[in-house]
């Protein structure tokens, strides 16, 4: 019987996976249509596998046995999971630690990491506080207003934590390579990322320069693991940057306010597996 519950729910995984995929005019909408298609099919087989270990190989299900090879495979992908977990986790403390041996200088009035580089870069690197990072090319290349929307775009990052959350979703996307569109999604939410940065930045700055300077960077920059960085000229495809620069020249609707209750109610059903412990004996 386990062994049924975990094919329905890979079955499932799969068929979220398969839902036509759709670009939405308002932000918000995609942005949580995006993050549910991404992160359910993961969390429900973290979920199914956590409530086959908690019954163990023993006893009865519904009239049906149940066996050792779903205990297995149950423990088998929690281990994966895990391992990614430590992998990423140790990648990310790397980073942060080198972050830590360069030399901090002062930037208007904002305290940031000196990366010895004639390249135009600039990341949030870390988790929950994260460091400012900027080559010593974008300090002597930029002038001062570019410089300065080059802040303020790295500043909503820091201010929405993208590093924090975006290196628990690479987590997810890790883990269930073999699902399909993980790599569509993963771009998907990265590009959304970048234009509420850019959004949140274009308060402070205008959107012209922003764009300006965002096509002076992406055709000179580093390649970073999105994972736990989170960059102004983060690698997208073409029709990515395309689209960042025309949300940039343009006043997009970003006022939309919608209850997120059903978002939530979504992601509170990826745990519906763990119900099934009740039902066995």
């Amino acid at each position: 019987m386990h062994l049924i519950i975990i094919f329905l729910a890979l079955g499932l995984a799969y068929a979220l996976r398969y839902v036509d995929f759709f670009i939405s005019p308002h932000w918000l909408v995609r942005w949580q249509r995006s993050l549910l298609l991404f992160i359910s099919p993961p969390l429900l087989l973290i979920a199914t596998s956590i409530a086959v270990i908690c019954m163990g190989p023993e006893g009865e299900m519904l009239g049906f046995s149940t066996g050792w090879v779903s205990y297995v495979l149950a423990w088998g992908f929690c281990g994966w999971t895990a391992i990614w977990g430590l992998i990423l986790g140790y990648q990310g403390w790397r980073s942060v630690q080198k972050v830590d041996d360069y030399p901090q200088i002062n930037i208007k009035g904002k305290s940031v990491f000196l990366l010895d580089n004639p390249i135009l870069f600039s990341a949030q690197i870390g988790f929950w506080n994260s460091k400012l990072v900027v080559s010593k090319g974008l300090v002597e290349r930029l002038n001062s207003e570019q410089l300065y929307a080059v802040l303020n775009h790295e500043q909503a990052h820091y201010y929405y934590r993208d590093t924090f959350w975006f290196f628990w979703l690479g987590w997810l996307g890790k883990i269930v390579p073999f699902l399909p569109n993980t790599e569509v999604l993963w771009q998907e939410l990265l590009t959304l990322r970048e234009i509420r940065a850019d959004q949140w930045a274009k308060k402070q700055v205008d959107g012209l320069l922003l764009a300006e300077t965002l096509l002076l960077m992406v055709s000179d920059r580093l390649t970073q693991p999105t994972n736990f960085y989170a960059a102004f000229s983060c690698t997208t495809p073409p029709n990515r940057l395309t689209e960042r620069i025309d949300y940039l020249l343009a006043e997009p609707d970003f006022s939309i306010q919608q209850n997120n209750y059903w978002f939530w109610s979504w992601i509170l059903l990826n745990f519906l597996p763990l119900i099934s412990m009740f039902f066995h004996q």
